[in-house]
């Protein structure tokens, strides 16, 4: 089994992109389990996807297993973690220190692995000084010198939306480059900023709206 080497000019589909960390949870599970091997076929079955799909994924980034064989679970693990960044860690700053912001430090402590928030902001005077999961919240004029710090590149963002947009462009001018939004906007970024959208009230929309119409939906439900 070998790498390739995937020539800069080649775009690899988002949503290939988007399932790899589906195969990478999934595969870091049934390695806990003792499980060695593992086919398409039965990973397909794991995480809801065929599994022609996923050996076209896998293709994109060389000959991770063997043709009638399969996957080696530590390896193909190892592979997509490589891919993803995770040989690596990942320092983040998180900018609302509310409720919701307090809950994602504390789940990030806890489970963040590879993921590590440096540095917790809120303009609430009352805010700062808090421990919010592990974290001293300051004030956000101390946001720029913690990013530099720590060479962040990644951010949560947990403000009312009234303040999102403001607050991402500041995070942005200071060098973030990816955002994890939990405020119920768009938000608009320069080119090459990439903003994920977590939005509690649009996932339970979109369920309800499956629930409501199992009888109209066509195609996979995954």
């Amino acid at each position: 089994m070998r790498w390739a080497t995937i020539p800069f000019r080649i775009k690899i589909p988002r949503s290939t992109i988007e399932r790899l960390p589906l195969y990478y949870r999934c595969l870091n599970l049934i390695e806990d389990h003792g499980v060695e091997e593992i086919n398409s076929q039965v990973l397909g079955v794991r995480v809801g996807v065929d599994p022609s799909v996923i050996r076209k994924d896998l293709a994109w980034f060389g000959e991770l297993g063997k043709r009638g064989v399969g996957y080696n679970v530590t390896y193909l693990k190892e592979a997509i973690g490589r891919i993803l960044g995770l040989d690596k860690e990942w320092p983040m700053i998180l900018v609302g220190a509310g409720k919701l912001g307090s809950a994602l430090a504390e789940h990030n402590r806890k489970y963040g692995q590879h993921f590590h928030i440096v540095g917790v902001f809120d303009r609430d005077p009352e805010k700062v000084g808090r421990l919010v999961g592990g974290q001293q919240v300051s004030p956000m004029q101390a946001m720029p010198g913690v990013i530099k710090e720590h060479d962040v590149k990644l951010a949560i963002l947990a403000v009312p939306a009234e303040e999102a947009q403001r607050v991402a462009l500041e995070m942005v001018k200071c060098g973030i480059r990816g955002i994890l939004s939990y405020a119920p906007i768009t938000l608009s970024v320069p080119e090459g900023v990439m903003v994920y959208n977590a939005d509690y009230n649009l996932d339970l929309q979109r369920l309800a709206y499956y629930i409501s119409n199992d009888d109209k939906l066509i195609g996979d439900k995954g």
